[in-house]
């Protein structure tokens, strides 16, 4: 009788090892699928560039008209401008007093451009670098400038955060 009991658990020891050996492991069956990150696709730096420089092209077509409700359009509500010699205008109603009273101020006849520079950050905030020309009725360059502009996209559109500029001095 110990016989047949040695042999039935050498028996049974041999066939759950055979099972254990064959069978693959719960985990080694459903192993999980490993997916790589994703990497966000680098912006289109010259793209936005472009489309800075659109909307710096219809700004200083507002500029030219004398528009404040226009140029005011460009500026989130929550906007701040740092002009050159000016103190500094947080929000749309002090901004628009300070286009108003620059506009007051000008010259008749005198026209100014925006050309972008450099553009720098990601697709919802670009830091702009760019300078002005100013030229009298006759198209003589009379000043320039520089400034920076913060633009943040706002329900799909860039629109103006912040900006400083200065001016440079009057061309003879």
């Amino acid at each position: 009788m110990k016989n047949y009991f040695r042999t039935a658990t050498a028996c049974m020891a041999l066939a759950l090892f055979s099972i254990g050996c064959s069978a693959p492991a719960p985990e080694e069956a459903a192993a999980p699928e490993v997916m790589a990150p994703t990497v966000a696709a680098e912006p289109d730096m010259g793209a936005i560039k472009a489309e800075i420089q659109a909307l710096e092209t219809a700004w200083a077509a507002a500029d030219n008209a004398g528009d404040v409700p226009a140029l005011l359009a460009f500026y989130a509500d929550d906007a701040v401008s740092m002009g050159s010699g000016t103190p500094m205008a947080v929000g749309k109603a002090a901004i628009q007093k300070e286009l108003e009273a620059s506009m007051a101020k000008r010259t008749a006849g005198h026209t100014v451009t925006y050309e972008v520079l450099d553009v720098f950050g990601d697709e919802n905030t670009i830091t702009e670098v760019g300078k002005t020309t100013r030229k009298d009725a006759s198209g003589k360059v009379v000043s320039s400038g520089n400034y920076m502009a913060i633009w943040e996209k706002r329900n799909g559109k860039y629109i103006c955060v912040r900006d400083i500029s200065n001016n440079g001095p009057t061309q003879n």
